[in-house]
């Protein structure tokens, strides 16, 4: 098994760290993603202890497919979890998000730009939580909880 990709220096730090290095600017407000941190702690009984959230650009997420998960594309998202425990409890991971590919989704999909990046964002964190999104009623069932946060999260505002 491969050892998980090093992370590059971020700011911040305690539950939530936010790094960016595609050299695009990333529509998204800490105080948001902590928001809708707190929304899925409770909606799907977790706790998160640290979230690391790197955003790349489209060489970075190809070369981190390719090497972690032996495919040779673009990707939004791709998720690590590093805990040992693979409960519900004190987990911590890092989600590599691609801002060229959810910029590029946000245009496709006719959604705001800042809500393809917290949706991207609340995928990553259901990934975390043990959803998966292999087969179409996988993907359905993501798509749905998704939506569910957002909706809570522009609720809120």
């Amino acid at each position: 098994m491969k050892p998980f990709p090093d992370i590059p220096e971020s700011t911040g730090g305690g539950k939530l760290i936010v790094t960016n290095t595609s050299g695009i600017s990333v529509p998204v407000e800490t105080e948001w993603m902590y928001k809708l941190i707190g929304l899925i702690e409770t909606g799907e009984n977790v706790h998160f202890q640290q979230i690391e959230v790197v955003y790349v650009d489209e060489d970075q997420i190809t070369e981190l497919n390719r090497e972690y998960l032996e495919k040779d594309y673009i990707t939004d998202i791709i998720t690590f979890r590093y805990d040992e425990n693979s409960g519900a409890e004190a987990i911590e991971g890092t989600l590599y998000c691609c801002a060229q590919r959810i910029t590029e989704q946000s245009q496709e999909f006719g959604s705001g730009i800042s809500n393809e990046f917290y949706r991207v964002f609340i995928h990553g964190l259901l990934h975390l939580t043990g959803y998966n999104d292999s087969d179409h009623s996988e993907k359905e069932a993501m798509t749905t909880r998704e939506d569910f946060y957002l909706k809570q999260m522009n609720s809120a505002e």
